[in-house]
């Protein structure tokens, strides 16, 4: 083997741990500048543990040899997403820093835009890079959706949680993890959950209209399960088993 491709592979092996040492920093940053109490910190740290083993898992059983420029952009929100993640759990004891969550769900939601750019314009596509985007993904519009439910009502909670009730539906109905088609309106929808639960977040806006925001992204999210669902199911006799 040569000598750039073990450098590379202990290089590869580390950047979780870069990654884990960027958010502890994050969380010791919100503990002096906010008081991050101990909710906060406990599920900023389990977030830390959770995403560190889960990546360094992935990079193990991948293909990769470096982990790519894009990658990097995803850790950085999976970092940002982990300091959202602390701020929201700690609001259920303490009013919560407002700005800061804004800030930073904002910079997360932006960021969004640039790693599959990045992954695209240096040929560094992979699906584990595309599996680790969308997880961030995922687990933003949950956190956000588990903190708008806080003062909008539980029903909230769907918008996050629809994506992992797919996800365990294809466990029981194999042909739901059949992979689907590109599509503009999809991308648009999700890229609309966070923007709309960004703008509650901020509490610009009183409950009526926060909660017709909150109920069009729930709207838009059903239809596109749903158009994507009865897609697979039209088709579930021509798609094998997975």
């Amino acid at each position: 083997m040569a000598l750039s491709e073990v450098y590379g592979g202990r290089l590869l092996r580390h950047e979780p741990s870069v990654g884990a040492g960027a958010q502890i920093l994050v969380l010791t940053l919100f503990a002096i500048g906010f008081g991050l109490g101990p909710t906060g910190w406990l599920t900023g740290i389990v977030f830390v543990l959770a995403t560190w083993a889960v990546l360094t898992r992935a990079l193990h059983r991948s293909w990769l040899t470096s982990f790519g420029p894009a990658n990097r952009v995803t850790l950085v929100r999976a970092t940002l997403v982990g300091g959202v993640t602390a701020l929201v759990a700690d609001s259920f004891e303490s009013p919560p820093p407002v700005m800061a969550l804004v800030v930073l769900t904002a910079a997360a939601l932006i960021l969004d835009a640039v790693d599959g750019k990045v992954a695209r314009r240096t040929g560094t596509s992979s699906p584990l890079g595309a599996r680790f985007d969308m997880e961030v993904d995922a687990f933003l519009i949950l956190v956000l959706s588990a903190h708008v439910a806080a003062s909008l009502g539980a029903w909230v909670l769907l918008i996050g949680l629809m994506r992992y009730g797919f996800v365990g539906a294809a466990r029981l109905f194999p042909w739901l993890s059949h992979p689907l088609p590109s599509s503009t309106a999809r991308k648009s929808v999700a890229a609309l959950q966070g923007i709309l639960l960004l703008v509650v977040v901020t509490e610009i806006y009183p409950r009526v209209p926060a909660t017709a925001m909150a109920a069009s992204a729930l709207g838009m999210l059903m239809w596109s399960f749903g158009r994507d669902i009865r897609w697979l199911w039209r088709r579930r006799a021509l798609l094998s088993p997975v």
